[in-house]
């Protein structure tokens, strides 16, 4: 195991091994791109590679210190026993009194949204106070082998009073640690964090490359791992771990939802299927916004006339191209702009499904909805 078994992003790996090597390594790094394009197992070598007992740029996977970082790979079992030994029914104050923390070595730790809970997580985990303080405690301390890092996955949740107390750290960085943070989008943190760490921006895989993966990681027939394949939008951790009939249904019924909000008709159905995703407990809101995102960004491609459309949902590329037929650029930029609202009223405890019923209504009133296709 080393870094020329990670894929994708060659540049991004070839850019950490230069810093381990020239040991001029950054003291924030900020790692950004899609779920499941492979950020947070790059940070999990990068942090091997940065105390390998026997290699400087690269990591061997066999020296005690490289096996035991590797623990990482599976972060799902060292957060259950987290929460396991601080109990079930744990209070707010024990919560941030007992942080959750993975921490497979003495000197790598792994910081992760906290659930809360084990059996009955929270809505929405984000990164606490508790845990960013005692980050910012340990990164002082000296290492134990050549480089502390600092795992912060989910580093977007973090509340605006928690992203300024975390600031200090970075304002005085310690010269024996590397925080690398992982984000969705750099968009989602607060300029003065930005400022102050070394971006990367992780970009999709091609659909052949994640086809490939999943031949040889899974054991799924090819025509569910071209499905799969299709569906992940270039990130192959999410192609492996998703359920992909219930995926390709999901953007099925988003579609739907945007089709009978661009035809202006048929509202009892609008907003019974509206109702049903607000109360599907299976996906987040923020992914079932995230999927009207992806098929907007498609439809923007279509209404534009590019000649040969790069699509993110082409199993939908048929009915994507009728809906493009129907509606303009504006109205697909005011259905973007909808949902940036939706979201952000969803972080203040708008009610989900009025929000939908109302940004649906509102698409269907637009001077293109409704019309009949363009020649």
């Amino acid at each position: 195991m080393a870094f020329a078994d990670f894929l994708g992003n060659p540049r991004i790996v070839q850019a950490l091994r230069g810093a381990l090597k020239s040991e001029r390594v950054p003291h924030a790094l900020l790692f950004t791109g899609p779920r499941g394009v492979g950020k947070f197992t790059l940070a999990r070598m990068f942090a091997q590679a940065a105390n390998c007992e026997r290699l400087t740029d690269d990591f061997c996977g066999e020296c005690a210190t490289c096996q035991r970082i590797a623990q990482l790979a599976d972060p799902v079992a060292l957060m259950e026993q987290g929460l396991a030994e601080r109990g079930e029914s744990a209070d707010a104050a024990t919560v941030e009194r007992m942080p959750l923390i993975l921490q497979p070595h003495a000197d790598v730790w792994a910081v992760v949204p906290d659930p809360v809970r084990l059996k009955t997580p929270v809505a929405r985990p984000m990164l606490r106070i508790g845990q960013l303080r005692a980050v910012q405690r340990a990164a002082y301390f000296q290492p134990m082998g050549r480089r502390r890092v600092f795992i912060l996955d989910g580093a977007e949740t973090m509340r605006g009073d928690v992203a300024n107390a975390f600031l200090k750290i970075l304002e005085e960085p310690p010269g024996n640690a590397t925080l690398i943070l992982l984000a969705p989008s750099p968009y989602t943190l607060l300029s003065t964090i930005l400022s102050r760490c070394m971006q990367f921006q992780f970009a999709p895989l091609p659909f052949a490359d994640v086809e490939k993966i999943l031949q040889e990681r899974t054991d799924r027939k090819p025509a569910e791992n071209k499905l799969a394949a299709a569906l992940s939008e270039g990130s192959p951790g999410w192609a492996m771990e998703m359920d992909v009939e219930q995926t390709a249904q999901r953007r099925k019924d988003a579609l739907r939802i945007l089709e009978r909000a661009a035809a202006g008709r048929d509202f009892s159905q609008l907003f019974a299927a509206t109702a049903a995703l607000a109360k599907d407990k299976d996906a987040s809101f923020d992914e079932q916004i995230d999927i009207f995102y992806g098929l907007l960004s498609d439809l923007l491609e279509v209404t534009s006339r590019i000649e040969v459309p790069n699509l993110r949902n082409q199993p939908l590329a048929r009915e994507l191209q009728a809906l493009g037929n129907s509606v303009d650029t504006a109205w697909v930029m005011r259905a973007i702009a909808g949902f940036d609202e939706l979201h952000f009223g969803s972080r203040r405890n708008l009610n989900k499904q009025l929000g939908l019923d109302a940004l649906a209504a509102s698409l269907a009133t637009s001077p293109r909805a409704g019309l009949p296709p363009r020649e």
